[in-house]
């Protein structure tokens, strides 16, 4: 019986977590431009949907930007940062921006907040505040977090700054939906407050007060309250086929419309590339194990290659060689 009152830890734990809250709601009050560079999978999505949720509930916008998989790969690139930094005060990156040190250091024009989970190096990149329990420099507590888990404890704690200014910040249950299908489709371990997120998360989803979930999961022809695995295998791949083979940033206009049709055609469309998505990772399989099994299956290493395989799908299509295998694979 995991409950967020008992396993949510204090946001103020992590290292720079005070400034970073500080400085976006001193973005949010003092009207600033805001953009948010997120990762294209379903946690940066759902990252990115967690702050234009809580911004819209304050009466604020921002920029969305998601790299293209293919020309720009994955997290913050110099020329992405220096044009969004050129047009805005703050930029927040998401899911990503713990290694981007070249990145960063080309948004002269603006402050940079990173809320992250990946495994950072030994020196940081140069930005306002980096929020990561897997920095060098945290004790690993919180290391099962995603970075849509990050995301929710930085609300927490502007929420609480927001209360001592005198303002009441938006209600933050109602985004643990987001939470729960982040943790989930990242397969963040069900350690401690994940299980809460997770538990509390599956409720609000069942409330189907979201459109773009609502209208996916009846495409999807979800017909039962949602459980784990439906974010995991029915939910999460949807949305990470706009990222894979689609245009990167329509999963996160997924979660955060509130438009109805909007919402119906970004999930009409996701669902297509998710078909899309299966068919070209089958043929890619398909012609990677018929590699590995004619060089033979008893060396050490698995691996395969071929000419126009689609970047998006090849990490799947590895993943099914080395389960086929049962050998490292690439």
């Amino acid at each position: 019986t995991p409950s967020l009152r008992a396993l949510l830890p204090d946001p103020r734990g992590l290292k720079d977590m005070e400034c970073a809250a500080t400085r976006i709601l001193q973005a949010v009050t003092g009207r600033e431009r805001i953009a948010i560079f997120a990762d294209y999978d379903v946690d940066g999505a759902c990252s990115a949907a967690l702050l234009l949720d809580w911004l819209a509930a304050l009466g604020r916008g921002a920029t969305l930007y998601v790299p293209d998989r293919l020309t720009e790969g994955y997290g913050p690139n110099a020329p992405a940062m220096t044009r969004l930094a050129n047009d805005h005060d703050l930029i927040i990156c998401v899911d990503c921006g713990t290694m981007a040190h070249e990145a960063l250091a080309a948004a002269t024009q603006a402050d940079v907040v990173v809320l992250d989970h990946h495994l950072g190096g030994e020196t940081l990149p140069p930005a306002l505040a980096i929020v990561n329990p897997n920095r060098q420099d945290e004790d690993g507590g919180l290391g099962h977090l995603c970075a849509a888990g990050v995301v929710f404890l930085l609300l927490v704690e502007a929420n609480r700054q927001g209360r001592g200014q005198g303002t009441q910040g938006p209600d933050l249950m109602t985004l643990l939906d987001l939470v729960a299908l982040a943790t989930v489709a990242d397969v963040a371990p069900l350690l401690g407050v994940n299980r809460a997120f997770v538990r509390q998360g599956l409720k609000v989803m069942a409330s189907r007060s979201r459109p773009g979930l609502r209208t996916l999961s009846d495409i999807a022809r979800l017909d039962s309250a949602p459980r784990a695995y439906h974010l995991g295998y029915v939910i999460g791949p949807r949305i990470n086929a706009g990222g894979r083979i689609g245009a990167a940033d329509m999963g996160a206009r997924l979660l955060a419309t509130r438009d109805e049709a909007e919402a119906d055609a970004f999930a009409t469309r996701l669902d297509l590339l998710n078909t899309e998505r299966r068919e070209i990772e089958a043929a890619v399989r398909a012609s990677a194990l018929a590699q590995a099994e004619t060089r033979g299956t008893d060396s050490p290493l698995a691996w395969a290659a071929g000419d126009g395989w689609h970047p998006g799908v090849i990490g799947i299509a590895a993943a099914r060689l080395k389960e086929a295998t049962n050998r490292p694979a690439v």
